[in-house]
């Protein structure tokens, strides 16, 4: 298994209720697809360096996770369809 990193950024706008639930729901996607070792980082709510999607600001987050290519591509085709994230880099870790 490879390690992999995603941060990804979520509207500013969601209560702490529904942004515990998107991180969740991708946590879950790891483990459904084989994933293992998932580390989830919340760093707040911060300013975007230029306006995406109308937000100046929005809430980072980081999750770690060991796992196959289609783990990953799995978690980015469902942030690539969600409305609450704004954007997001996968990069996959050297050994």
């Amino acid at each position: 298994m490879k390690a992999y990193e995603i941060l990804y950024i979520i509207r500013p706008d969601l209560d702490e209720e529904a942004t515990t639930a998107l991180v969740d729901r991708l946590g879950g996607l790891v483990a459904a697809n084989g994933g293992a070792n998932l580390t989830v980082e919340k760093w707040g709510k911060r300013r975007l360096a230029y306006e995406i999607k109308d937000y100046r600001e929005g809430q980072y987050i980081l999750m770690n996770f060991e796992g196959e290519g289609r783990t990953s591509q799995e978690i980015e085709r469902v942030m690539k369809i969600s409305d609450d994230v704004i954007r997001f880099l996968t990069v996959r870790k050297d050994d």
